[in-house]
């Protein structure tokens, strides 16, 4: 199967709400970037009583469309696919506003422990204060006014990840686990690709029609791209472990090879993504390091 086609058509209508399916508004907040594409996408489900998904980052402009957008209307329940800081922490300010509920997997916490004078690179990215309300388990139903979502928990880009089906309409609100216009960032200790690799297969048997992501536009070919991102997954799984059969010791060196094509200042991130597959390759016995694998640890094969 060929790697995903991505999608880089996207408007993000800055300061209004755009409807992208019935009983769904989606904001998009004016906080591009390299990881957020153009924006994070806030998403508003139901009529007169709504579900907000997703409130965003602390952005006072995006508060104010959010706020007129929700004009008239009482919101019960904000909830949150993971807490990244283009995410969640306007939560806070808008269910002090509305007396809406927070839903939630849970608080943030890493993947897995930090091993001795390991530094989370994402530590300032993430909403350490953020605590639902209700911690939702896997398949927990939360219904409001015409609306019911269900709680699918994707741990992978984030160990709280948790994507939400509008029940009865095949759509999935996927976070930052599926998007069309990039694969997501997995960077240990904060994420996970083991995790993040049987999220997507408990995705792609779910067999949903629409996926609406944390940024970008709509995935519409859900089965298929998800397949396709798998298969690109594994097969920069297989690029990583052909580097170390080659002699490359070091992320950075194999970071220079893989992503040769790409932007420099992306290097960081790509360093993360392939420490990512060198975590599961170890766990797995396929290569091996002197103690827990380390972002700049030496790898060689088994």
């Amino acid at each position: 199967m060929a790697s995903p086609k991505f999608d880089l058509a996207f408007e993000p209508h800055y300061g209004r709400a755009v409807e992208v399916e019935p009983g769904v508004q989606r904001i998009t907040a004016n906080n591009p970037s390299p990881f957020t594409f153009h924006g994070t996408n806030t998403y508003i489900v139901g009529t007169s009583s709504v579900a907000v998904i997703d409130p965003g980052p602390e952005n006072e402009a995006h508060f104010q469309a959010l706020t007129e957008a929700l004009a008239g209307r009482r919101v019960t329940h904000i909830f949150i696919t993971h807490t990244h800081r283009d995410h969640s922490p306007l939560a806070a300010r808008l269910r002090r506003e509305t007396g809406a509920l927070t839903v939630g997997e849970g608080p943030h916490r890493a993947a897995r422990p930090l091993h001795d004078g390991e530094v989370n690179p994402f530590a300032e990215s993430s909403d350490t204060g953020f605590v639902p309300d209700i911690a939702v388990s896997d398949g927990e139903t939360i219904e409001g006014d015409g609306w019911a979502l269900t709680a699918v928990l994707t741990p992978g880009h984030a160990a709280n990840h948790a994507a939400f089906a509008l029940e009865g309409t095949g759509i999935l609100f996927s976070g930052d686990h599926v998007m069309a216009w990039a694969t997501s960032v997995v960077a240990p200790p904060d994420g996970s690709m083991a995790d993040y690799m049987a999220s997507l297969d408990k995705l792609i048997e779910r067999r949903d029609h629409l996926l609406l992501p944390g940024h970008g536009g709509p995935v519409r070919r859900p089965v298929t791209f998800m397949r396709a991102l798998k298969t690109h997954r594994r097969m920069r799984e297989r690029t990583v472990l052909q580097r170390i059969k080659a002699g490359d010791r070091l992320i950075p060196d194999m970071v220079k090879v893989i992503y040769r094509d790409t932007d420099p200042r992306l290097h960081g991130a790509a360093a993360l993504s392939v420490f990512a597959h060198i975590e599961d390759l170890v766990e797995r016995g396929e290569i091996t390091t002197d103690g827990p694998p380390r972002l700049l640890g030496a790898y060689r094969p088994s």
